[in-house]
């Protein structure tokens, strides 16, 4: 295999708010599958991910679960990791931004940028949103919420650094004119440079005075490093980039070929990351891909909305390979992809139990039916025949050619098209008809090999994709060596005749879809139990019986958070007539709660309420509809309800006590 020299990508690094869903995983996988086909064709891979540990959510989010951020960010990174490590990716470094050698260099780029005038104090006044964790001016913000992810966004002032932008745009956008294959898709390319850069960019705030769980600067610690410069960097110093003496590594790999990441936020790697590398002196990467989303239905998986579906019990349903060949093969080059576990199904079935599987199983198990399990040489030779071995060495070109532009999805309908026509080759050969004449063994023989030689073909073609079933074709047909290789499969007859194919069993055992869609909803009905009888426990002490309550401690008391917070949007739960679903803004975090008011509020008359929140209710699922927490209410002798308000006007995130 030639040398074909280096190749680096990443992903972008996970943040480690919440544990990842199968959207965030689709990244990981897609990734993986694009590291691995290079280096089946010969390049030194260099493939890197990891997560993003600082900033204000996470802050919040580890003084709410009642540790300290470090020790949050450490449970929540393993969990990523460990979600990695399971679907089977092939990863050389799992960078964090509260690594050491991370944190050195960002202060030292931090430094650099601000001691030759790329970075100047000054102070921010605008809107800001959490979520996040992004800045926005009077124009960007869209009827008082985010336009990025639609939650509310809150005032803020402070103190803060800025980098110059503006003084890189033309310079950017210039460079984008000169290589178009530098944001991909295409339509990507046009956002940016339509939305963000001919309108002209503003000066970026890059620390923060508000929150301290970030990388101090180095000059002035009352500021920590702001996601931008912290979060980006990660692509050079996980390579042990120096601002004084960058790596052998660095120097090696950089500039990355390509950087994996998800369209919402493109604008972040294409903008403000080749404006640091500029102002830093070096080399942009050499393409940036923003991927689509992969949807639950109709809608984006997200917490808050309670749709979320998770990696591991995906593979506890489907196994690793089954997901990886999901994802890849349902997700389109540019537009969205969606999952659902009626498709999931479905694409498992049809594809790799009934097409791929049983292809193998029934050939192998043929070779040991007639032949002992000895490959026979391909002595007779009809048109047919030569049909099925052109497609298999042509389908290497194409599976190739297609991820070289990324268009996995395509690449997979190559391989499967490939398998579909060596089943079509078997009816039209009838092996079982062939067996039944003596003088038609040798014409058997070449069927059976032709059938082999494509199905190593298609393991090889595979394994980038489906880790563990190519490894596992390859087993079953016992090929040699020298026969595994990518460069192998582009010449058809790699088997060697006299050989013995291995025992042949079963890929993927086919699905019963009622049987399967019971066993998931199962499951989740009992997770929803556990944590409406885990919330339950979490809630105040009720009265035992009339005119008799439970005494408690004042420490009893403290136990149970209570906040002001704000209705910004209220919408009926669809099917329950008595409840509403708000979006309550508590600080600077927003919190989706499910109220049993409807009968005594409109969704349009409780917006703007001032309410009191519990917020240390563990969440729990509500008629489907994710609850984080509890609006208190007033209830009088006929049963009628009042929510609970403060008097005078507290600001949300107060505390009730």
């Amino acid at each position: 295999m030639a040398d074909k020299g280096t190749y680096y990508l990443t992903t972008a690094i996970a943040y480690t708010s919440r544990k990842p869903h199968i959207g965030n995983t689709y990244e990981i996988i897609l990734s993986d599958a694009i590291a691995r086909m290079r280096r089946a064709e010969g390049y030194d891979v260099r493939f890197m991910t990891g997560t993003d540990e600082h900033g204000q959510k996470v802050e919040q989010n580890a003084k709410e679960a009642g540790v300290e951020p470090k020790q949050y960010v450490d449970k929540i990174a393993g969990e990523i990791k460990s979600i990695w490590d399971l679907m089977n990716t092939s990863y050389d470094r799992f960078i964090r931004t509260t690594d050491e050698d991370h944190v050195a260099q960002v202060q030292k780029i931090f430094k650099k940028l601000y001691d030759q005038g790329d970075i100047y104090l000054s102070k921010y006044e605008g809107w800001y949103c959490t979520a996040c964790e992004s800045f926005f001016t009077e124009t960007q913000v869209v009827d008082g919420k985010c336009p990025d992810c639609g939650r509310p966004v809150q005032r803020s002032s402070e103190e803060a650094y800025f980098f110059r932008m503006s003084k890189y745009s033309e310079r950017l956008l210039q460079y984008i004119e000169d290589h178009p294959e530098f944001i991909q898709p295409e339509a990507r390319k046009k956002e940016m440079v339509n939305n963000f850069l001919k309108p002209g960019l503003q000066d970026l705030c890059v620390s923060r005075t508000s929150f301290t769980w970030g990388i101090p600067v180095s000059f002035d610690p009352k500021h920590v490093v702001y996601v931008w410069i912290d979060a980006l960097s990660n692509y050079i110093t996980g390579l042990g980039y120096d601002v004084d003496h960058p790596s052998e590594l660095y120097k090696k790999y950089w500039p990355a070929d390509v950087h994996i990441i998800g369209k919402d936020i493109l604008r972040f790697h294409t903008i403000y990351w080749p404006i640091m590398l500029m102002a830093l002196g070096e080399p942009l990467p050499k393409q940036v891909f923003g991927h689509p989303w992969l949807l639950n239905g109709d809608s984006k998986m997200s917490k808050s909305t309670g749709n979320v579906i998770y990696a591991d019990d995906l593979a506890r349903h489907f196994s690793v390979d089954g997901v990886r060949y999901y994802c890849l093969r349902e997700m389109p080059f540019a537009s969205d992809g969606n999952i659902t576990y009626e498709s999931m199904i479905a694409r498992y079935n049809g594809d790799l139990a009934n097409t791929l599987g049983n292809l193998v199983n029934r050939t192998i198990a043929m070779n040991k039916k007639y032949f002992d399990g000895v490959i026979q040489p391909a002595d007779t030779a009809e048109p047919l025949d030569e049909e099925l071995r052109s497609l298999a060495v042509e389908t290497v070109g194409r599976v190739v050619k297609d991820m070289d532009t990324l268009h996995v999805a395509d690449s997979l309908e190559e391989i499967m098209t490939l398998a579909r026509r060596s089943n079509k080759y078997i009816d039209e050969t009838a092996p079982w008809v062939l067996a039944k004449d003596e003088a038609a063994r040798p014409r058997l023989g070449t069927v059976l090999y032709n059938l082999l030689e494509s199905i190593r073909i298609i393991g090889i073609l595979i394994a980038p994709f489906l880790p563990e079933t190519g490894e596992k074709i390859l087993a079953q047909l016992n090929v040699r060596e020298e026969a595994k290789s990518l460069d192998s499969a582009y010449t058809f007859g790699g088997l060697v005749a006299g050989d013995l194919t291995g025992e042949a069993a079963p890929l993927f055992a086919r699905i019963d879809e009622k049987k399967k869609l019971a066993e998931i909803e199962a499951e989740a009905a009992a997770a929803n139990k556990a944590a409406e009888k885990a919330a339950s426990k979490a809630a105040p002490v009720k009265e035992e019986k009339a005119g008799s309550v439970q005494e408690i401690t004042i420490d009893d008391f403290a136990k149970v958070q209570l906040k002001v917070g704000q209705v910004m949007a209220c919408d009926r739960v669809e099917g329950a007539k008595k409840l509403l679903v708000s979006q309550i803004r508590i600080g600077e975090e927003t919190r989706q709660i499910v109220s049993g008011i409807a009968q005594w509020y409109t969704p349009e008359e409780f917006v703007g309420k001032k309410v009191v929140v519990v917020t240390n209710l563990k969440p729990v699922k509500l008629r489907g509809v994710l609850s984080e927490g509890m609006i208190l209410c007033a209830e009088d002798a006929a049963g009628n309800l009042a929510v609970v308000s403060p008097e005078k006007d507290i600001e949300t995130g107060g505390e009730v006590r």
